[in-house]
């Protein structure tokens, strides 16, 4: 989170052999690049040490999730079509934090706001997620934001978002049975769930 470069950053092509674990990295070369991802293809010679490729895309932003809970124990929900699935799906509030030039908590407070209008006076952490890790860096923040407060939303011009409060508990029965399946959604909302429930015991 120092804002140090990823690996996947290196545009040296070819690159000099290197052990990447059990790996070994001969060449590389960006095969894509635009203003959120870049994708690079390398030779490699696989832990047993056949030739073959791997293929890694590099996020340019840290993925932020946002579990908002108010007063009444209800999660505030966003509803938004997704692109590559060509569907919509109910998930918390989501964003991206460019790397090096804001915080994760500062994206999460700016992402909850513009999303659903909501500010939040107290915020707690839950930690964080790999992806997918087999082929990209993608890192998630995951927060709880309660004792909140209605505003109006500023959502992106690439986001037509509808907004609801469910029921927390609900939320995380459909997210451990199905009816809820973005992964930082399942993911954020069962850590919140932990966190609350270590945080209520004697």
């Amino acid at each position: 989170m120092d804002g140090a470069p990823s690996p996947h950053d290196r545009r040296d092509n070819p690159v000099e052999r290197e052990k990447i674990g059990p790996w070994t990295r001969i060449s590389g070369r960006e095969v894509y690049d635009n203003p959120w991802i870049r994708v690079r293809e390398d030779q490699v010679l696989h832990p047993d040490g056949s030739p073959g490729i791997y293929g890694t895309i590099h996020f340019k932003n840290i993925a932020i999730g946002v579990v908002a809970l108010d007063d009444q124990g209800r999660v505030i929900l966003v509803g938004q079509h997704r692109y590559p699935f060509d569907r919509y799906f109910w998930e918390i509030p989501e964003g991206g934090c460019p790397i090096g030039l804001e915080t994760p908590e500062a994206a999460a407070v700016r992402e909850l706001r513009e999303e659903t209008g909501y500010t939040a006076a107290r915020w707690d952490y839950l930690g964080t997620l790999e992806l997918s890790n087999s082929t990209t860096d993608e890192i998630a923040h995951m927060y709880l934001a309660r004792d909140l407060s209605p505003g109006p939303a500023q959502p992106d011009a690439s986001e037509e978002i509808a907004v609801k409060a469910m029921d927390f508990r609900e939320a995380y029965r459909m997210s451990m049975e199905g009816g809820i399946t973005e992964s930082i959604t399942v993911a954020a909302i069962a850590r919140a769930k932990h966190f609350l429930d270590r945080e209520a015991a004697p």
